[in-house]
């Protein structure tokens, strides 16, 4: 023999105990066998898996030791006419019913190498199936009493808000159709939900929770409540998903209707009683975890001269104007109310003060070149707004209503049409 010839023998001696090494080190089962099923190779971890059905404790014959769990591979094999290729894929094997402490089902999958060999790959796939049937568990619970339920509706979302899965309550709740998929969660609200700061407080507080009028696809508005949830990451999995649970508040109580008692008939906004409410959740968020917060007051300027001159008609059309204005103006988090007979509150969370009055001066020259028509009449109007922030050692929402009250005045007193908040320095982020 020459050298060139002993030393690729070398070569290939090498190669095949480096296969031989890999083969029985392999993280999964691997099995070598005739047609007949004899076994002519096994790694370690196939031994593992096969040895609790070896009848008489010898792993001779793959079928003969897989017979009680998988009787049929032999008319798998015998009916497999192709040279080479997949015999069967990732077959589950139900060894036991449970209980013990050695894998309940595996996984088997069967190749076919060339007439005089086929490989079988084994793997353990017990808990997999236990949280698959975990996971079918949960859906079917969940699917249940939300299908029963007429006033929740579930939506998950992906680490920026979206809807990632639709279920039928959101289109029951909210009139949406399943296009939301991929859109910010706050257009199931009707608003802009300020989302990134929902989510926030969702992962500094575990959830976050929001109460208010909110808006359907089709217009009507409905008082609702939701939660946003961060949903706990599995090992290993970095993406940050959440879980977003509404609920219509508009009939509880054995049918009876709350909307009277938090809401302002005219106007349809939350009345004084809600914006107080709502200003005290705020404020206990606060005092957990300090965020800018502020606060502005709107008056409609001479309305009693509107009312007088026009008639209650157009002041309640001039009020209505005022309305959608303010619902334009500001965000779906932001809580508006009727809080006197012209004067409006708005509550503004994660605001700081400049970014409060920037957003009260565009209302008031927005509302400055708008016209309420009444019985053929036009009725020109303008608004005057106070707005305060919270300061730090702040403790009631009375203060913070004082503070927005007499920037209110000072804006009357220099006369009207004008934006006037309090001269002090607020750190934090804006909106």
């Amino acid at each position: 023999m020459t050298e060139l010839a002993r030393d690729a023998g070398a070569d290939i001696a090498a190669e095949h105990e480096a296969l031989m090494q890999f083969l029985y080190l392999a993280p999964v089962g691997l099995v070598q066998l005739a047609p007949g099923g004899d076994v002519v190779m096994i790694n370690a971890v196939s031994a593992q898996l096969l040895m609790p059905l070896a009848h008489d404790g010898c792993l001779n014959n793959l079928f003969d030791t897989l017979r009680d769990v998988a009787p049929e591979l032999r008319t798998l094999v015998a009916a497999f006419g192709a040279p080479r290729g997949m015999i069967c894929d990732g077959l589950r094997l139900h060894l036991h019913a449970g209980g013990g402490t050695g894998p309940e089902i595996l996984a088997l999958s069967l190749v076919k190498l060339d007439a005089r060999r086929l490989m079988a790959v084994l793997s353990d796939i017990t808990q997999q199936v236990r949280r698959e049937r975990q996971l079918r568990r949960s859906d079917a619970w969940l699917n249940a009493l939300l299908a029963g339920s007429t006033d929740y509706a579930l939506a998950t979302l992906d680490g920026a808000g979206r809807i990632d899965r639709w279920h039928d309550s959101i289109g029951r709740i909210t009139a949406h159709s399943e296009a939301v998929v991929g859109q910010s969660y706050a257009v199931l609200l009707g608003n802009d939900g300020a989302p990134a700061d929902r989510l926030r407080d969702a992962d500094n507080q575990g959830w976050s929770f929001d109460e208010g009028l909110y808006r359907r696809a089709d217009g009507s508005s409905f008082r609702g409540s939701s939660i946003v949830a961060p949903v706990p990451a599995a090992e290993g999995d970095t993406e940050r998903t959440y879980c977003l649970v509404l609920r219509d508040l508009t009939a509880c109580d054995g049918g009876a209707t709350i909307s009277p008692l938090l809401t302002d008939a005219l106007t349809g906004l939350a009345n004084r009683r809600a914006f107080f409410e709502a200003a005290q959740l705020e404020m206990a968020r606060h005092h957990r975890q300090p965020r800018p917060t502020s606060m502005i007051l709107v008056d409609a300027d001479h309305f009693d001269d509107v009312v007088g001159r026009y008639g209650s008609a157009a002041g309640d059309a001039l009020l209505c104007a005022l309305t959608y204005a303010l619902q334009t103006a500001f965000r779906g988090a932001d809580v508006i109310a009727r809080v006197g007979d012209a004067r409006f509150g708005v509550l503004l969370p994660a605001t700081n003060l400049a970014a409060a009055a920037q957003v009260a001066e565009r209302l008031r020259a927005g509302v400055q070149q708008e016209v309420v028509e009444v019985d053929g009449r036009t009725v020109h109007y303008t608004v005057s707004a106070g707005v305060a922030a919270m300061p730090d050692g702040l403790t009631d929402v009375e203060a913070l209503l004082r503070q927005a009250d007499e920037a209110l005045a000072h804006a009357v007193a220099q006369g009207r049409n004008r934006v006037v908040h309090q001269p002090q320095q607020e750190a934090g982020d804006g909106r």
